[in-house]
Protein backbone atom coordinates (compact mmCIF):
# COMPACT_ATOMS: atom_id res chain seq x y z
CA UNK A 1 0.00 0.00 0.00
CA UNK A 2 1.21 3.52 -1.02
CA UNK A 3 2.13 5.23 2.04
CA UNK A 4 2.06 8.84 3.18
CA UNK A 5 3.81 12.24 5.13
CA UNK A 6 0.88 13.33 7.06
CA UNK A 7 1.56 16.88 6.47
CA UNK A 8 2.22 15.73 2.89
CA UNK A 9 -0.76 13.83 2.13
CA UNK A 10 -1.80 15.68 -0.95
CA UNK A 11 1.28 16.29 -2.32
CA UNK A 12 4.05 13.42 -1.56
CA UNK A 13 4.14 10.31 -2.95
CA UNK A 14 7.00 8.09 -2.23
CA UNK A 15 8.89 6.64 -5.56
CA UNK A 16 9.73 3.59 -3.85
CA UNK A 17 5.83 2.40 -2.98
CA UNK A 18 4.23 -0.25 -4.47
CA UNK A 19 1.45 0.56 -7.27
CA UNK A 20 -1.97 1.10 -5.83
CA UNK A 21 -4.60 -1.30 -5.33
CA UNK A 22 -7.38 1.19 -5.86
CA UNK A 23 -7.77 4.44 -7.24
CA UNK A 24 -9.70 7.44 -5.26
CA UNK A 25 -12.24 9.07 -7.48
CA UNK A 26 -12.63 12.74 -6.86
CA UNK A 27 -15.14 15.50 -8.07
CA UNK A 28 -14.69 15.60 -11.64
CA UNK A 29 -12.68 19.06 -11.14
CA UNK A 30 -11.05 18.02 -8.24
CA UNK A 31 -9.00 14.52 -9.04
CA UNK A 32 -6.99 16.27 -12.45
CA UNK A 33 -5.52 19.44 -10.03
CA UNK A 34 -4.71 16.13 -7.22
CA UNK A 35 -3.13 13.67 -9.94
CA UNK A 36 -1.35 16.05 -11.65
CA UNK A 37 0.17 17.59 -8.47
CA UNK A 38 1.04 14.49 -6.31
CA UNK A 39 3.93 12.75 -8.61
CA UNK A 40 6.99 15.08 -7.66
CA UNK A 41 7.76 15.17 -4.62
CA UNK A 42 8.43 12.29 -1.81
CA UNK A 43 9.12 13.56 1.98
CA UNK A 44 8.55 11.44 4.67
CA UNK A 45 8.67 11.04 8.45
CA UNK A 46 7.03 14.34 9.04
CA UNK A 47 4.42 13.09 11.54
CA UNK A 48 3.40 10.10 10.58
CA UNK A 49 2.39 7.64 7.90
CA UNK A 50 -1.00 7.03 6.19
CA UNK A 51 -2.81 6.11 3.71
CA UNK A 52 -4.00 7.82 0.67
CA UNK A 53 -4.89 5.28 -1.74
CA UNK A 54 -8.94 5.67 -1.80
CA UNK A 55 -11.69 8.34 -2.18
CA UNK A 56 -12.61 7.61 1.59
CA UNK A 57 -8.85 8.10 3.05
CA UNK A 58 -8.55 11.48 1.10
CA UNK A 59 -12.11 12.82 2.05
CA UNK A 60 -11.19 12.45 5.88
CA UNK A 61 -8.58 14.87 5.15
CA UNK A 62 -10.30 17.61 2.69
CA UNK A 63 -10.08 20.29 5.46
CA UNK A 64 -6.66 19.86 5.93
CA UNK A 65 -5.85 19.66 1.65
CA UNK A 66 -7.66 23.07 1.36
CA UNK A 67 -5.78 24.78 3.96
CA UNK A 68 -2.33 23.84 2.68
CA UNK A 69 -3.04 24.95 -0.56
CA UNK A 70 -4.88 27.92 -0.03
CA UNK A 71 -2.13 29.51 1.80
CA UNK A 72 0.29 27.57 -0.44
CA UNK A 73 2.18 25.58 1.57
CA UNK A 74 1.67 22.90 -0.71
CA UNK A 75 2.37 21.88 -3.06
CA UNK A 76 6.21 22.55 -2.41
CA UNK A 77 7.19 25.05 -4.87
CA UNK A 78 9.59 27.67 -3.61
CA UNK A 79 10.87 29.65 -6.47
CA UNK A 80 8.52 32.31 -7.86
CA UNK A 81 6.80 31.19 -10.86
CA UNK A 82 6.12 34.56 -12.23
CA UNK A 83 9.33 35.29 -12.09
CA UNK A 84 11.16 32.92 -14.79
CA UNK A 85 9.88 29.43 -15.80
CA UNK A 86 11.71 25.77 -14.58
CA UNK A 87 11.47 22.80 -15.31
CA UNK A 88 9.26 20.22 -13.22
CA UNK A 89 7.08 23.31 -11.32
CA UNK A 90 4.87 22.17 -8.70
CA UNK A 91 2.37 25.29 -8.16
CA UNK A 92 -1.55 25.39 -8.20
CA UNK A 93 -3.30 28.60 -10.31
CA UNK A 94 -5.64 30.58 -8.13
CA UNK A 95 -8.46 28.47 -10.25
CA UNK A 96 -7.57 25.38 -9.12
CA UNK A 97 -6.70 26.56 -5.14
CA UNK A 98 -10.62 27.12 -5.93
CA UNK A 99 -11.13 24.24 -7.01
CA UNK A 100 -10.36 22.85 -3.89
CA UNK A 101 -11.73 25.16 -1.57
CA UNK A 102 -15.31 24.93 -3.29
CA UNK A 103 -15.08 20.79 -3.18
CA UNK A 104 -14.44 21.10 0.44
CA UNK A 105 -17.25 23.32 1.36
CA UNK A 106 -19.36 21.33 -0.55
CA UNK A 107 -18.17 18.21 1.84
CA UNK A 108 -16.15 16.69 -0.63
CA UNK A 109 -18.56 15.07 -3.11
CA UNK A 110 -17.00 11.97 -4.55
CA UNK A 111 -17.95 12.56 -7.90
CA UNK A 112 -19.05 10.25 -11.30
CA UNK A 113 -16.43 6.74 -10.81
CA UNK A 114 -16.53 6.60 -14.75
CA UNK A 115 -14.13 9.74 -14.59
CA UNK A 116 -11.06 7.82 -12.77
CA UNK A 117 -8.13 9.34 -14.28
CA UNK A 118 -6.62 5.86 -13.23
CA UNK A 119 -3.46 5.93 -11.11
CA UNK A 120 -0.40 7.39 -11.46
CA UNK A 121 2.44 5.01 -12.55
CA UNK A 122 5.52 4.56 -9.95
CA UNK A 123 8.13 2.43 -11.50
CA UNK A 124 9.76 0.77 -9.15
CA UNK A 125 13.54 0.65 -9.68
CA UNK A 126 14.61 3.30 -12.11
CA UNK A 127 12.50 6.21 -12.89
CA UNK A 128 14.08 6.80 -16.36
CA UNK A 129 14.82 3.85 -17.71
CA UNK A 130 17.65 0.69 -17.61
CA UNK A 131 20.80 1.67 -16.29
CA UNK A 132 24.30 1.33 -17.49
CA UNK A 133 26.11 0.76 -14.29
CA UNK A 134 25.11 0.83 -10.49
CA UNK A 135 27.24 2.13 -8.03
CA UNK A 136 26.57 1.54 -4.31
CA UNK A 137 27.85 2.45 -0.97
CA UNK A 138 30.03 -0.34 -0.01
CA UNK A 139 28.44 -1.19 3.34
CA UNK A 140 24.82 0.29 5.03
CA UNK A 141 25.15 3.69 6.88
CA UNK A 142 23.85 3.30 10.15
CA UNK A 143 22.16 5.83 12.13
CA UNK A 144 22.14 5.14 16.09
CA UNK A 145 19.27 7.11 16.62
CA UNK A 146 20.75 9.86 18.49
CA UNK A 147 18.79 12.95 17.02
CA UNK A 148 22.66 13.92 15.23
CA UNK A 149 23.37 14.86 11.61
CA UNK A 150 26.37 13.41 9.81
CA UNK A 151 27.33 14.34 6.53
CA UNK A 152 29.43 10.68 5.47
CA UNK A 153 31.87 10.78 1.96
CA UNK A 154 32.46 7.92 -0.11
CA UNK A 155 34.66 6.89 -2.04
CA UNK A 156 33.64 4.81 -4.95
CA UNK A 157 35.22 3.69 -8.33
CA UNK A 158 33.58 4.36 -11.69
CA UNK A 159 32.69 0.76 -12.92
CA UNK A 160 33.95 1.27 -16.57
CA UNK A 161 37.35 0.43 -18.19
CA UNK A 162 37.54 2.99 -20.54
CA UNK A 163 36.81 6.51 -20.97
CA UNK A 164 32.90 7.00 -20.87
CA UNK A 165 30.31 9.62 -21.80
CA UNK A 166 27.37 9.96 -19.58
CA UNK A 167 24.19 10.95 -20.45
CA UNK A 168 21.96 10.79 -16.78
CA UNK A 169 22.51 10.35 -13.12
CA UNK A 170 20.17 8.82 -10.66
CA UNK A 171 20.72 8.96 -7.17
CA UNK A 172 18.49 6.15 -5.24
CA UNK A 173 18.51 6.41 -1.92
CA UNK A 174 17.51 3.32 0.19
CA UNK A 175 16.30 5.15 3.20
CA UNK A 176 14.47 8.47 2.96
CA UNK A 177 13.33 9.23 6.46
CA UNK A 178 17.37 9.41 7.23
CA UNK A 179 18.58 10.98 3.56
CA UNK A 180 17.94 14.31 3.84
CA UNK A 181 20.10 15.02 0.59
CA UNK A 182 22.78 13.60 -1.82
CA UNK A 183 25.56 15.28 -3.84
CA UNK A 184 28.28 13.35 -6.35
CA UNK A 185 31.54 14.95 -7.15
CA UNK A 186 33.94 13.14 -9.72
CA UNK A 187 38.09 13.25 -9.70
CA UNK A 188 40.89 12.34 -12.08
CA UNK A 189 43.45 13.83 -9.46
CA UNK A 190 45.58 11.21 -8.25
CA UNK A 191 46.35 13.76 -4.99
CA UNK A 192 43.29 13.65 -4.40
CA UNK A 193 41.98 10.47 -4.54
CA UNK A 194 45.37 9.32 -2.50
CA UNK A 195 44.00 11.78 0.36
CA UNK A 196 40.37 10.90 0.04
CA UNK A 197 41.11 7.35 0.13
CA UNK A 198 43.58 8.22 3.54
CA UNK A 199 40.86 9.85 5.06
CA UNK A 200 38.82 6.94 4.20
CA UNK A 201 41.19 4.50 5.90
CA UNK A 202 41.68 6.60 9.10
CA UNK A 203 37.85 5.31 10.22
CA UNK A 204 36.57 2.00 10.92
CA UNK A 205 33.40 2.18 8.75
CA UNK A 206 33.01 2.77 5.05
CA UNK A 207 33.65 6.76 4.38
CA UNK A 208 34.44 9.55 5.93
CA UNK A 209 33.33 12.31 7.79
CA UNK A 210 33.26 15.71 5.80
CA UNK A 211 30.48 18.36 6.58
CA UNK A 212 29.66 20.53 4.03
CA UNK A 213 32.57 19.76 1.40
CA UNK A 214 34.00 16.43 -0.11
CA UNK A 215 37.07 17.15 2.37
CA UNK A 216 39.35 17.07 -0.80
CA UNK A 217 39.38 19.33 -4.01
CA UNK A 218 37.44 17.82 -6.93
CA UNK A 219 37.26 19.02 -10.74
CA UNK A 220 33.16 18.56 -10.37
CA UNK A 221 31.51 18.98 -7.43
CA UNK A 222 28.07 18.56 -8.85
CA UNK A 223 28.20 15.36 -11.08
CA UNK A 224 25.04 14.43 -9.59
CA UNK A 225 22.47 15.81 -7.04
CA UNK A 226 19.73 14.08 -5.30
CA UNK A 227 17.04 16.25 -2.51
CA UNK A 228 13.24 15.15 -2.11
CA UNK A 229 11.51 16.38 -5.42
CA UNK A 230 14.43 16.81 -7.24
CA UNK A 231 14.04 14.76 -10.57
CA UNK A 232 17.01 12.97 -11.91
CA UNK A 233 19.66 14.36 -13.87
CA UNK A 234 19.03 13.98 -18.07
CA UNK A 235 21.55 16.21 -20.15
CA UNK A 236 20.19 16.55 -24.10
CA UNK A 237 21.86 14.90 -27.33
CA UNK A 238 25.51 15.16 -27.85
CA UNK A 239 25.45 17.31 -24.05
CA UNK A 240 26.67 15.42 -20.95
CA UNK A 241 29.61 14.14 -18.71
CA UNK A 242 32.85 12.13 -19.26
CA UNK A 243 34.02 9.30 -16.79
CA UNK A 244 37.70 7.13 -16.87
CA UNK A 245 38.58 4.00 -15.06
CA UNK A 246 40.99 5.73 -13.44
CA UNK A 247 38.57 8.68 -11.49
CA UNK A 248 36.84 8.10 -8.58
CA UNK A 249 33.23 9.36 -7.44
CA UNK A 250 32.95 11.35 -3.83
CA UNK A 251 29.09 10.51 -2.58
CA UNK A 252 28.42 12.55 -0.05
CA UNK A 253 25.45 11.59 2.11
CA UNK A 254 23.43 14.07 4.36
CA UNK A 255 21.63 12.26 7.09
CA UNK A 256 19.14 13.95 9.50
CA UNK A 257 18.63 13.79 12.83
CA UNK A 258 16.50 10.17 13.62
CA UNK A 259 15.19 9.41 17.71
CA UNK A 260 15.14 5.60 16.43
CA UNK A 261 18.08 3.45 14.87
CA UNK A 262 18.05 3.66 11.36
CA UNK A 263 20.36 2.35 8.25
CA UNK A 264 20.59 3.33 4.48
CA UNK A 265 22.37 1.45 1.87
CA UNK A 266 22.17 4.63 -1.08
CA UNK A 267 22.62 4.07 -4.71
CA UNK A 268 22.79 5.94 -8.32
CA UNK A 269 22.48 5.03 -11.82
CA UNK A 270 24.67 5.96 -14.56
CA UNK A 271 22.97 5.98 -18.13
CA UNK A 272 25.53 6.43 -20.88
CA UNK A 273 25.12 8.68 -23.94
CA UNK A 274 23.33 7.30 -27.00
CA UNK A 275 25.26 9.84 -29.52
CA UNK A 276 28.86 11.06 -28.99
CA UNK A 277 28.84 14.30 -26.55
CA UNK A 278 30.21 17.22 -28.44
CA UNK A 279 30.22 19.50 -25.48
CA UNK A 280 30.74 18.48 -21.52
CA UNK A 281 28.99 20.03 -18.68
CA UNK A 282 30.64 22.30 -16.97
CA UNK A 283 30.35 23.80 -13.40
CA UNK A 284 30.77 27.33 -11.95
CA UNK A 285 30.27 28.46 -8.36
CA UNK A 286 29.31 32.26 -6.82
CA UNK A 287 30.64 31.91 -3.50
CA UNK A 288 32.04 34.98 -0.92
CA UNK A 289 34.24 35.81 -3.16
CA UNK A 290 31.59 36.81 -5.23
CA UNK A 291 30.79 39.70 -2.50
CA UNK A 292 31.68 42.76 -1.64
CA UNK A 293 31.82 42.67 1.67
CA UNK A 294 32.96 40.16 4.39
CA UNK A 295 30.19 37.33 4.95
CA UNK A 296 29.45 37.47 8.76
CA UNK A 297 26.09 38.35 10.13
CA UNK A 298 25.79 39.92 13.48
CA UNK A 299 23.19 39.30 15.95
CA UNK A 300 19.58 41.07 15.71
CA UNK A 301 20.37 41.97 12.08
CA UNK A 302 18.91 41.73 8.72
CA UNK A 303 21.32 41.25 5.74
CA UNK A 304 21.44 40.92 2.40
CA UNK A 305 24.46 39.75 0.47
CA UNK A 306 25.03 40.75 -3.50
CA UNK A 307 27.37 39.04 -5.38
CA UNK A 308 28.70 39.66 -9.01
CA UNK A 309 30.35 37.60 -11.80
CA UNK A 310 31.27 38.78 -15.19
CA UNK A 311 30.33 36.14 -18.03
CA UNK A 312 33.50 36.37 -20.80
CA UNK A 313 32.21 33.93 -22.94
CA UNK A 314 28.69 32.92 -24.25
CA UNK A 315 27.15 30.30 -22.23
CA UNK A 316 23.94 27.96 -22.38
CA UNK A 317 22.92 27.63 -18.67
CA UNK A 318 21.07 24.24 -17.98
CA UNK A 319 20.65 24.30 -14.10
CA UNK A 320 20.90 27.07 -11.42
CA UNK A 321 21.06 25.99 -7.48
CA UNK A 322 21.34 28.57 -5.06
CA UNK A 323 22.26 27.01 -1.42
CA UNK A 324 22.14 28.35 2.26
CA UNK A 325 20.61 27.36 5.49
CA UNK A 326 18.57 28.52 8.45
CA UNK A 327 19.27 32.09 8.09
CA UNK A 328 18.64 32.31 4.19
CA UNK A 329 15.24 34.32 3.86
CA UNK A 330 15.40 34.60 0.00
CA UNK A 331 17.10 34.22 -3.34
CA UNK A 332 17.31 36.46 -6.61
CA UNK A 333 19.47 35.41 -9.22
CA UNK A 334 19.17 37.04 -12.85
CA UNK A 335 22.01 38.28 -15.13
CA UNK A 336 22.50 42.35 -16.69
CA UNK A 337 23.92 42.93 -19.98
CA UNK A 338 27.19 45.50 -19.55
CA UNK A 339 25.04 48.40 -20.97
CA UNK A 340 22.36 47.55 -18.34
CA UNK A 341 19.94 47.58 -21.15
CA UNK A 342 18.95 44.21 -20.87
CA UNK A 343 18.27 41.83 -17.80
CA UNK A 344 17.40 38.26 -17.63
CA UNK A 345 15.59 36.97 -14.52
CA UNK A 346 16.88 33.52 -13.79
CA UNK A 347 15.28 32.39 -10.43
CA UNK A 348 13.73 34.21 -7.65
CA UNK A 349 13.16 32.12 -4.37
CA UNK A 350 11.05 34.93 -1.67
CA UNK A 351 10.51 32.35 0.80
CA UNK A 352 13.80 30.15 1.22
CA UNK A 353 12.67 26.99 2.96
CA UNK A 354 16.06 24.94 4.00
CA UNK A 355 14.03 21.75 3.91
CA UNK A 356 13.43 22.03 -0.08
CA UNK A 357 16.26 23.12 -1.91
CA UNK A 358 16.26 21.96 -5.07
CA UNK A 359 18.89 21.63 -8.57
CA UNK A 360 16.61 23.78 -11.16
CA UNK A 361 16.45 22.95 -14.68
CA UNK A 362 15.60 25.87 -17.04
CA UNK A 363 12.83 24.41 -19.27
CA UNK A 364 15.40 25.41 -22.59
CA UNK A 365 18.69 26.18 -22.54
CA UNK A 366 19.02 29.74 -21.19
CA UNK A 367 21.75 31.87 -23.41
CA UNK A 368 23.78 34.55 -21.18
CA UNK A 369 26.19 36.04 -23.44
CA UNK A 370 29.33 37.27 -23.09
CA UNK A 371 29.48 40.62 -21.01
CA UNK A 372 26.78 40.06 -19.07
CA UNK A 373 27.46 40.25 -14.89
CA UNK A 374 25.67 37.75 -12.98
CA UNK A 375 23.77 38.96 -9.83
CA UNK A 376 22.75 37.07 -6.94
CA UNK A 377 21.09 38.24 -3.92
CA UNK A 378 20.58 36.39 -0.92
CA UNK A 379 18.59 37.90 2.31
CA UNK A 380 19.47 36.45 5.79
CA UNK A 381 17.54 36.89 8.75
CA UNK A 382 20.05 36.38 12.19
CA UNK A 383 16.89 37.75 14.78
CA UNK A 384 14.34 36.33 17.29
CA UNK A 385 11.80 36.18 14.43
CA UNK A 386 13.06 33.83 12.42
CA UNK A 387 11.83 31.11 13.75
CA UNK A 388 14.49 29.03 12.16
CA UNK A 389 17.12 30.51 13.95
CA UNK A 390 19.32 27.86 15.42
CA UNK A 391 20.55 29.77 17.94
CA UNK A 392 18.29 31.67 21.11
CA UNK A 393 19.75 34.13 21.38
CA UNK A 394 21.05 34.93 17.99
CA UNK A 395 24.86 34.48 17.50
CA UNK A 396 27.36 35.99 15.34
CA UNK A 397 27.61 33.86 12.68
CA UNK A 398 29.85 33.25 9.49
CA UNK A 399 30.41 30.57 7.28
CA UNK A 400 30.42 26.72 8.55
CA UNK A 401 30.32 23.38 7.31
CA UNK A 402 27.60 22.99 10.08
CA UNK A 403 23.66 23.21 9.62
CA UNK A 404 23.61 26.14 12.21
CA UNK A 405 26.51 27.77 10.61
CA UNK A 406 25.94 29.78 7.19
CA UNK A 407 26.36 29.54 3.68
CA UNK A 408 26.63 31.87 -0.15
CA UNK A 409 26.52 29.14 -2.78
CA UNK A 410 25.37 29.98 -5.95
CA UNK A 411 26.08 26.61 -8.23
CA UNK A 412 25.68 26.98 -12.50
CA UNK A 413 25.99 24.10 -14.90
CA UNK A 414 26.65 24.91 -18.53
CA UNK A 415 28.22 24.41 -21.87
CA UNK A 416 29.83 26.81 -24.12
CA UNK A 417 27.08 28.29 -26.83
CA UNK A 418 26.16 27.16 -30.03
CA UNK A 419 23.57 28.47 -31.95
CA UNK A 420 20.43 27.06 -32.02
CA UNK A 421 20.49 26.28 -28.30
CA UNK A 422 17.58 28.32 -27.22
CA UNK A 423 15.30 25.55 -29.48
CA UNK A 424 16.95 22.84 -27.33
CA UNK A 425 13.93 22.36 -24.28
CA UNK A 426 13.22 19.99 -22.00
CA UNK A 427 9.96 18.35 -21.48
CA UNK A 428 7.70 18.46 -17.98
CA UNK A 429 7.57 15.59 -15.85
CA UNK A 430 4.28 13.94 -16.94
CA UNK A 431 5.57 13.95 -20.49
CA UNK A 432 8.45 11.06 -19.35
CA UNK A 433 11.15 14.12 -19.17
CA UNK A 434 12.90 13.61 -21.82
CA UNK A 435 14.64 16.04 -24.34
CA UNK A 436 12.86 17.11 -27.39
CA UNK A 437 13.95 20.04 -29.85
CA UNK A 438 11.27 22.46 -30.57
CA UNK A 439 12.03 22.97 -34.31
CA UNK A 440 14.33 20.72 -36.77
CA UNK A 441 17.74 21.83 -36.74
CA UNK A 442 21.23 21.12 -38.24
CA UNK A 443 23.96 21.12 -35.21
CA UNK A 444 27.40 22.47 -35.48
CA UNK A 445 30.16 19.88 -36.61
CA UNK A 446 33.03 18.66 -34.27
CA UNK A 447 35.89 19.52 -34.61
CA UNK A 448 35.95 22.73 -35.98
CA UNK A 449 38.37 23.81 -37.11
CA UNK A 450 39.81 20.65 -38.39
CA UNK A 451 42.88 19.73 -40.98
CA UNK A 452 42.14 18.32 -44.19
CA UNK A 453 42.31 14.45 -44.28
CA UNK A 454 40.85 14.98 -40.84
CA UNK A 455 37.17 13.14 -39.88
CA UNK A 456 34.07 15.56 -38.74
CA UNK A 457 31.33 15.01 -36.93
CA UNK A 458 27.45 16.62 -37.98
CA UNK A 459 24.16 15.75 -36.41
CA UNK A 460 20.98 17.08 -36.85
CA UNK A 461 17.27 16.51 -35.99
CA UNK A 462 13.62 15.86 -37.59
CA UNK A 463 10.61 16.46 -35.52
CA UNK A 464 8.73 14.20 -37.85
CA UNK A 465 9.95 11.61 -40.83
CA UNK A 466 11.88 13.48 -44.05
CA UNK A 467 13.66 12.76 -47.06
CA UNK A 468 17.27 14.90 -46.76
CA UNK A 469 20.97 15.48 -48.66
CA UNK A 470 24.11 16.25 -47.01
CA UNK A 471 26.61 17.98 -49.18
CA UNK A 472 29.82 20.47 -48.57
CA UNK A 473 30.30 23.38 -50.22
CA UNK A 474 32.98 25.96 -51.11
CA UNK A 475 32.66 29.92 -50.39
CA UNK A 476 31.28 30.25 -54.22
CA UNK A 477 28.57 27.85 -53.62
CA UNK A 478 29.91 24.86 -55.37
CA UNK A 479 29.31 21.18 -54.07
CA UNK A 480 32.80 19.86 -53.51
CA UNK A 481 31.35 16.66 -51.70
CA UNK A 482 28.50 14.99 -51.76
CA UNK A 483 28.09 13.52 -48.55
CA UNK A 484 24.77 12.13 -48.22
CA UNK A 485 22.16 11.84 -51.38
CA UNK A 486 18.55 12.29 -50.54
CA UNK A 487 17.43 9.43 -48.81
CA UNK A 488 14.86 8.64 -45.65
CA UNK A 489 15.16 9.78 -42.34
CA UNK A 490 13.21 9.17 -39.40
CA UNK A 491 11.97 11.56 -36.96
CA UNK A 492 14.90 12.19 -34.22
CA UNK A 493 18.57 12.57 -33.96
CA UNK A 494 21.03 11.41 -36.59
CA UNK A 495 24.52 11.89 -36.58
CA UNK A 496 27.38 11.02 -39.04
CA UNK A 497 31.07 11.14 -40.04
CA UNK A 498 32.95 12.55 -43.21
CA UNK A 499 36.41 12.77 -43.79
CA UNK A 500 37.55 16.21 -45.07
CA UNK A 501 39.61 14.77 -47.76
CA UNK A 502 41.42 16.75 -50.49
CA UNK A 503 40.67 20.08 -49.50
CA UNK A 504 42.48 23.60 -49.02
CA UNK A 505 42.46 25.45 -46.50
CA UNK A 506 39.48 27.59 -46.29
CA UNK A 507 36.20 28.35 -45.14
CA UNK A 508 33.07 25.82 -46.40
CA UNK A 509 30.02 25.29 -46.09
CA UNK A 510 27.84 22.15 -45.07
CA UNK A 511 24.38 21.87 -45.78
CA UNK A 512 21.49 19.69 -45.14
CA UNK A 513 18.44 19.96 -47.99
CA UNK A 514 14.93 18.37 -47.60
CA UNK A 515 12.92 17.38 -50.14
CA UNK A 516 10.60 19.80 -49.54
CA UNK A 517 13.00 22.48 -50.71
CA UNK A 518 14.26 23.71 -47.02
CA UNK A 519 17.55 24.24 -46.25
CA UNK A 520 19.80 24.71 -43.52
CA UNK A 521 23.94 25.03 -43.24
CA UNK A 522 26.81 25.75 -41.31
CA UNK A 523 30.14 26.83 -41.88
CA UNK A 524 33.58 24.57 -41.41
CA UNK A 525 36.83 25.63 -41.73
CA UNK A 526 39.69 23.70 -42.56
CA UNK A 527 43.20 24.52 -41.75
CA UNK A 528 46.38 23.68 -42.64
Amino acid sequence: MQRFSFLFALISLMASATTWAQAPTFHADVAPIIYQNCTQCHRVGEIGPMPFTTYLEVKEYSDFISYVTSIEYMPPWTPDPEYASLRGERFLTEDEIQVLVDWNAAEAPEGDPADNPGLPDFPEGSQIGDPDVVIQMPEPYLHGGDMGEQYQVYVLETGVTEETEIRAVEIRPENRAIAHHALIAYTESAVSIADAEELDAETPEAGYESFGDYGVPVEDYLFGGWAPGVEPTEFPATIGKKIGPNGRFLLQMHYGPTPVDESDLTEFNLFFADVPIQREVELEMMTPVNLTQPFFIQPNEVKTFHGVANITEDVSLLSVMPHCHLLGQSWEVYAVSGDETDTIPLISIPQWDFNWQGIYDFPALKHIPAGYKMHALCTYDNTSDNPSNPNDPPQWTSWGDLTGDEMYVLFFQYVPYLPGDENITMSTADENTRIVYGTDNLFPAWPNPARAGQEVTVSWFFQEPAEAMLELLDVRGRVVADWLPMQSFASGHHQRSFTLSSLNSGTYFYRLTQADGTARSHVVQVVD
